[in-house]
């Protein structure tokens, strides 16, 4: 289990992360998400030792994980620009991260190599974006590490790549026991392939739960009712958020999805329909809470 505890960073006399704890289960895709600098790139710096915390501990089975070399050796990072030397090539970069990291699976390399459509004699710096992350994922996939942090990694990569890459990253949790995770604002694309999600806001964590578990807790409802509704109606039940389009009422509400549903029923609506959340919805219903408003941030 990754634990991070009580993490604080700040730059200058701005604080990125302040006070931030929650645990990653090991074997887990965990879904990093947030608004834009509530500091999930920061995070994962701080797990993978490139940045020092000011405060707290980041922990992998109990044992720090800054300035150890041998659990940095089980860790790969890949930032949301990967940094390569001027002359790097993924066939020289394999050289060194041979003798770097202890579980280098040379089958893997080779595999991977004929998977992804790059040329590894090639510079990686005067490839596309897109290229040169799959060239920072194939040497990371190659050395076969128990954490694996991704920031931003389906920016810049067309449809099919996108889909090969989750697969790998599942066939990596799978066949290793691997733990991934992602930070990215592509919802969609995590929506997909993580089974775990933290949500962090202003360097604090605001939901930390199994995707499921997170779905379930916050629900949509479309309604029409015979009468003219006034949002009094409602007062028994944890509404997040309510839209009117004519006679149309649409509420997202947080609780057990049965008694929402009694609830309703019981004000005798012509048309009710309960319909899933996307993750994107969960995340905008979590943010509104905090007071991240869209209609307040456009005007």
């Amino acid at each position: 289990m990754l634990a991070i505890k009580n993490i604080t960073k700040k730059f200058g006399e701005t604080t990125a992360l302040n006070g931030l704890s929650f645990n990653i289960p090991s074997g887990s895709v965990f879904g990093l998400i947030g608004s834009n600098g509530s500091g999930k790139s920061t995070l994962l710096r701080i797990i993978s030792g490139v940045y020092e915390a000011d405060g707290g501990t980041v922990e992998i089975d109990g044992v720090s994980t800054f300035e150890n070399p041998e659990l940095k050796g089980q860790c790969f990072f890949i930032s949301d620009f990967p940094y390569f030397y001027n002359n790097s090539t993924v066939e020289n970069m394999a050289v060194l991260y041979r003798e770097m990291y202890p579980n280098w699976n040379e089958e893997k390399f080779q595999k991977l190599s004929y998977i992804f459509p790059i040329k590894t004699t090639d510079r990686i710096i005067n490839m596309s974006k897109g290229m040169q992350r799959q060239a920072a994922l194939m040497l990371a996939l190659s050395t076969c590490p128990r954490y694996l942090m991704l920031d931003e990694i389906f920016d810049g990569l067309d449809p099919v790549v996108r889909q090969l890459i989750k697969k790998l990253l599942v066939e990596m949790v799978t066949e290793y026991q691997a733990t991934i995770i992602i930070a990215s604002h592509n919802l969609r694309e995590l929506e997909d392939v993580c089974d775990h999600i933290g949500l962090i806001h202003s360097g604090g964590i605001v939901l930390e739960k199994e995707l499921d578990e997170a779905k379930l807790g916050i629900h949509r409802v479309q309604a029409v009712f015979k009468d003219e509704v006034g949002e009094g109606m409602f007062t028994d039940l944890n509404v997040v958020k309510i839209q009117r389009q004519g006679k149309l009422i649409s509420l997202t509400i947080k609780g057990d999805g049965q008694e929402i549903e009694n609830k309703i029923k019981s004000l005798e609506p012509v048309y009710m329909e309960m319909l899933p959340l996307t993750l994107e919805e969960v995340f905008i219903s979590e943010m509104e809470v905090v007071g991240y408003d869209i209609n307040n941030i456009i005007k």
